[in-house]
């Protein structure tokens, strides 16, 4: 019963469990305390993170929106700005904390369909040195971009960005909760997708199947800086290598089985395209996400569609009144692809 799930679910791939292999190592962690650093496992999760990242290193936290906040908060200052998209993740879902605990502003400027943030519209952004206005210091790429479709971030187009805000004295986050879906995605590793961003997380516990955790990689001195932001969060985890376990295991045995997941996406995308009174409003998914829309003259709600679904055993994610988003992950299959095409051809 350990790996009997009575859903077949698509909300999110931060629903996935974690392996047994994961399961395995977890119970058999070597542990100690990590606010000291004296957790070996731990220890060893960072680096790795950080070498999987060509950074000088890395810090554990307990999860990517956390993540997020310590980066900024590390790279900012009371009173000034962080540049972003209006549909990035840590503008829209991520409660407002770089201004609620940092005082940092949320200068947003429009995502272009890919993801990307126009060039032009980052530079027109960027505040000229002036008392009437905040200090611009960071700006913040998402990859893959979760709310324009799950889409991956080039390499030469962060360069382009990282080159931009270090010419004009800013810093470059990356939110890369993703990013080995986009470098799966984009056949090139996420050291190479990272590699213009002063500091990047990624996240542990979505496709990657571990059960909790991100990490936040950059400079010594910045990831130094930031185990102390952790620590003000309440962040220190102590004997976490229980965690960290799980997410060696990830970084060494789940990133390349990604590619899995992005071809169950695409047939599941081909099928429901197929079926009158649904469309692809994002087009084909280029990796683990796949949005789809219902037409207007279909005069059901999305909420009813939904829930009927939920009585067949599907559970699916609604992004507004006409929009869902499905998230297909290690957990979903061939079969359970061919189920929920089945189950909305006959909802719909």
């Amino acid at each position: 019963m350990l790996y009997s799930f009575p859903y077949i679910d698509l909300r999110s791939d931060t629903v996935t469990h974690p392996t047994p292999e994961m399961r395995k190592a977890m119970a058999e962690a070597e542990v100690g305390d990590d606010v000291y650093r004296e957790d070996p496992t731990v220890n060893c999760l960072e680096e790795l993170a950080a070498e999987k990242m060509g950074k000088e290193a890395g810090l554990f936290v307990a999860s990517g929106t956390m993540g997020n906040l310590i980066a900024v908060l590390a790279q900012s200052s009371r009173g000034d700005e962080a540049i972003m998209g209006d549909l990035g993740h840590t503008f829209l879902f991520e409660g407002g904390g770089i201004s609620a605990f940092g005082g940092v502003f949320a200068h947003i400027i429009p995502n272009q369909p890919d993801g990307t943030l126009d060039i032009c519209d980052l530079e027109t952004a960027i505040r000229p040195i002036d008392i009437h206005c905040p200090i611009s210091r960071l700006i913040i790429l998402e990859n893959t971009h979760n709310h324009c479709g799950g889409v991956p971030i080039s390499a030469a187009y962060t360069k382009q960005v990282g080159d931009l805000a270090h010419t004009r004295g800013l810093r470059l986050h990356l939110d890369g909760a993703r990013i080995f879906n986009a470098a799966v995605a984009l056949n090139t590793s996420a050291k190479e997708l990272a590699a213009p961003a002063d500091t990047v997380l990624f996240c542990l516990s979505k496709g990657l199947c571990a059960p909790v955790g991100s990490v936040i990689c950059g400079s010594r001195a910045l990831i130094s800086k930031m185990r102390r932001i952790r620590k003000q969060l309440g962040g220190g985890m102590r004997q976490a290598g229980i965690l960290a376990a799980a997410g060696i295991i990830a970084l060494e045995k789940m990133v390349e089985r990604l590619a899995e997941d992005h071809y169950h996406a695409k047939l599941l995308a081909d099928g429901l395209a197929q079926i009158n009174g649904l469309e692809l409003y994002k087009g084909m998914p280029q990796t683990n996400m796949v949005f789809i829309s219902m037409k207007e003259k279909d005069k059901q709600a999305v909420g009813e569609v939904k829930e009927k679904l939920k009585s067949k055993k599907i559970l699916v994610g609604i992004v507004d009144r006409r929009h869902f988003r499905l998230v297909t992950h290690y957990w979903i299959d061939r079969k359970d692809i061919n189920a929920v095409i089945t189950a909305f051809s006959e909802v719909i």
